[in-house]
């Protein structure tokens, strides 16, 4: 029996490195056409670039601010069959700089969609890869709720406020709590707070409180990220540090190309690793989602064929005692429709 029906990962995900010339250039390599691209310097200090085919690519966000949206055309001037155009803002251009953009897809700008009691702007879906992306506006009515479009409910949201500066607020379902959330743009440990989401999410839609972060009204327009678990593709959950150079070992169901995690019980930094920037083991080049610094040698952890182990004692990956959520997406399924296991890096 087949492991998975995904035998070929980056026609959903990819990271893509390119070196900056300062002026404008065409990004090739990505395998499709974006509809979501994360891009961060490498080499010196930037702000991380989100940019999506649901409000055009010539809008972005940065994942470690909370300031509001900003439409920018010399940043990604637009999306292409195999990557992005960008000009020469040094956030995604800068001469001679050196960058990563981890890339997924959705289905291009989408259409409404009308599930919820908030009806979305457009909500672009990828139902296969379980990933989509909705543009709503805020009525400030807790239990208010949004359609994601995906047809099996979400594990992780991320959503930011368009109009406003405030946070980026995360749920994921490994924190156990639909009240539990995180900041993408901070540091800070798990909080509690029911203002932010009413209830856990479901087939159809996500549900929200309140709070301006999520659901303010006065015309508030928000961006939400929502990821569903596929098997063999991606895989959210959560793991217990040992504070042990022989860390824990996270089974995943796949080699992975891209780990996100963040310390749920401190004040530690998120942490970003992919298979590109390292292409062997251990995997210890490092960006952080929440800091505009450049790119890091630290938090080594090794990417093997069902998944990753941490090779480290540093309390961002693997502090004694401390609770990780984490976020993973494929290279490869453990075995895939042709029977094919993956091996080992």
């Amino acid at each position: 029996m087949a492991y998975t029906t995904i035998n070929k990962s980056t026609d959903y995900f990819n990271t893509v490195l390119y070196t900056g010339n300062g002026g404008t250039q065409t990004i090739t390599g990505v395998s499709f056409q974006p509809d979501y691209s994360w891009i961060k310097k490498r080499s010196g200090a930037g702000n991380h670039m989100n940019q999506d085919a649901v409000r055009g690519s010539t809008k972005h966000l940065h994942s470690n601010t909370s300031d509001p949206e900003v439409t920018d055309a010399t940043g990604v001037s637009s999306f292409n069959a195999d990557g992005f155009v960008l000009g020469s803002n040094g956030n995604v251009n800068d001469n001679s700089a050196t960058f990563a953009s981890w890339n997924w897809k959705a289905n291009g700008q989408g259409s409404s969609n009308t599930d919820g009691s908030i009806n979305t702007t457009y909500t672009s879906v990828n139902t296969t890869a379980g990933f989509s992306i909705s543009s709503y506006t805020g009525n400030s009515v807790a239990g208010a709720t949004v359609g994601h479009g995906l047809g099996v409910a979400p594990k992780v949201i991320m959503i930011k406020q368009l109009t406003g500066a405030t946070n980026w607020t995360v749920y994921h379902a490994s924190l156990g709590n639909f009240a539990k959330y995180l900041y993408l743009d901070a540091s800070n440990a798990v909080a509690t707070d029911s203002g932010n989401f009413d209830n856990v999410p479901n087939a159809n839609t996500f549900l929200l409180g309140s709070n301006n972060q999520v659901n303010a009204a006065s015309g508030s327009k928000y961006i939400a990220y929502c990821f569903a678990e596929k098997q063999g593709y991606s895989k959210f959950g959560s793991y217990t540090g040992n504070g042990s150079a022989d860390g824990p070992f996270i089974y995943t169901g796949f080699k992975p190309a891209f780990v996100m995690t963040k310390n749920t019980s401190g004040t530690n930094n998120w942490t970003m690793c992919d298979n590109k920037r390292n292409t062997f083991n251990a995997v210890d080049k490092v960006l952080n989602p929440n800091v505009s610094t450049a790119e890091a040698t630290n938090n080594p952890q090794d990417f093997v064929s069902n998944g990753f182990k941490n090779r480290a004692t540093e309390s961002n990956t693997n502090s004694s005692g401390s609770t990780y959520i984490y976020m993973a997406f494929a290279e490869a399924p453990l075995v895939g429709t042709n029977n094919t296991p993956a091996t080992a890096r």
